[in-house]
């Protein structure tokens, strides 16, 4: 079948989890459950039609072989009929013009770009077409977010929720890192920052702990589903110790914010990033 390829951002739903204050069970992902790169394959959608869709067809389900500890069940998400047959949806075969990798999902793995990387199935074995949201350990009580603002440490009801979709803005500081020690003059502070199936339109730094903000440089390579890096060239004033904070805006006007909304689980966690670095004369 034809090939398509999409350029993505894959992000774990629990990256940064271990900065939710209080506390929340699960991996203690703090930056590094994302990565970007160049998938290929057929259209989900192209598949589907040949199989031949009704108009009943309401959800997608994804079913991969991940190796569950103990008795979960399998692991098992459904994504609406909309997203599914969407242009940009794969069952990817290659990643970055390869094959994918036996941990990458190989030999097919779903890529529902611009969405939580739970969404994106590996290791994909059944694809079926069904009439409602697949009932699942996976899509309930896993992977949702409360339908209300709720208080740190709050009981969440798995009824008042909803299931994730698409990621947040968020942006994160690669360069320098945090703790380090540098001697004054110019620095170049870089990162990345991505927003789901929106495009990141701002970037702001502060090098004085949120008091001021400036005008970041982004960089001109962009995909729709894609990080877009940054930096910013900062003359450090003089010695002593800095918190660097960045901040993205996207094309919907989102703008992250020092606090996280909070949940049990710990997803979708976007907070202003920030790092403290010790300047030298």
């Amino acid at each position: 079948m034809k090939p398509r390829s999409v350029t993505n951002t894959l992000e774990c739903a629990g990256n940064g989890r271990a900065f939710q204050q209080p506390k929340v069970p699960g991996v203690q992902w703090q930056r590094g459950a994302v990565g970007t790169a160049r998938f290929s394959g057929p259209r989900l959608r192209d598949l589907l039609h040949r199989a031949g869709i009704k108009p009943a067809a309401k959800h997608v389900m994804l079913r991969g072989l991940d190796e569950i500890p103990g008795n979960v069940p399998p692991f098992i998400r459904s994504i609406p009929i909309d997203k599914a047959t969407d242009a940009d949806t794969l069952i990817a075969t290659h990643m970055n013009g390869t094959p994918l990798a036996r941990h990458h999902g190989f030999p097919a793995r779903a890529l529902v770009p611009g969405w939580i990387g739970a969404a994106s199935c590996k290791w994909l074995t059944e694809i079926k077409v069904l009439d409602q949201e697949f009932e699942g350990n996976f899509m309930k009580p896993g992977y949702r977010m409360p339908n209300h603002l709720i208080s740190p440490g709050g009981d969440v009801n798995p009824e008042d929720t909803h299931p994730i979709t698409s990621l947040g803005v968020k942006s994160v500081i690669a360069q320098p890192g945090d703790g380090s020690s540098l001697k004054s003059g110019l620095l170049k502070i870089r990162g990345a920052a991505w927003a789901g199936e929106a495009s990141v339109t701002r970037m702001e730094i502060s090098t004085d702990g949120g008091t001021t903000w400036h005008a970041a440089h982004l960089g001109n390579q962009q995909a729709r589903y894609a990080w877009r890096f940054w930096d910013y060239m900062w003359n450090a004033p003089k010695a002593g110790e800095y918190t660097i904070k960045p901040r993205a805006t996207d094309e919907q006007g989102r703008t992250q914010t020092k606090t996280a909304a909070w949940n049990p689980s710990g997803y979708l966690f976007n907070a202003i990033d920030q790092v403290k670095i010790h300047v030298v004369a």
